[in-house]
């Protein structure tokens, strides 16, 4: 079953890592095969990540979009997840979970456990 994007206008998202614009018109965006896709409202700039859990988003973010489940993000992950976990001890059983997908390669339900655990602790990347 493909996946369907409505998009506004102008609105911008990333395939696979390319970085992809709507024209001037809503448009349908029918994906008939496995993606990394992320729209631009969930995209988290370097700056954004200001608070444990928008360090948190970001890594993982950095590792969906990418590809990749090793290396250097993960590393990078494990580390911001670490700092979330010992800033927000009330949320440990959030953390954990986000920890597990990420070990398991499911980024993007880990991505939006962040997202929602950023959502709850400050408002970021509503």
């Amino acid at each position: 079953m493909p996946l369907k994007l409505s998009l506004k206008p102008g609105e911008t998202f990333v395939v696979n890592g390319a970085v992809v614009r709507n024209g001037d018109r809503r448009g349908v965006l029918l994906l008939e095969t496995q993606a990394r896709i992320l729209r631009e409202k969930d995209i988290l700039s370097p700056a954004e990540a200001s608070t444990p859990a928008a360090r948190a988003y970001f890594a993982v973010m950095q590792m969906y979009l990418l590809g990749e489940v090793d290396g250097p993000c993960y590393s990078q992950a494990a580390e911001a997840l670490a700092g979330l976990m010992a800033e927000m001890p009330e949320a440990r059983d959030e953390v954990l979970q986000i920890s597990a997908d990420v070990v398991a390669g499911d980024l993007y339900k880990a991505l939006s456990r962040c997202r929602k655990l950023m959502q709850a602790a400050g408002g970021e990347a509503e």
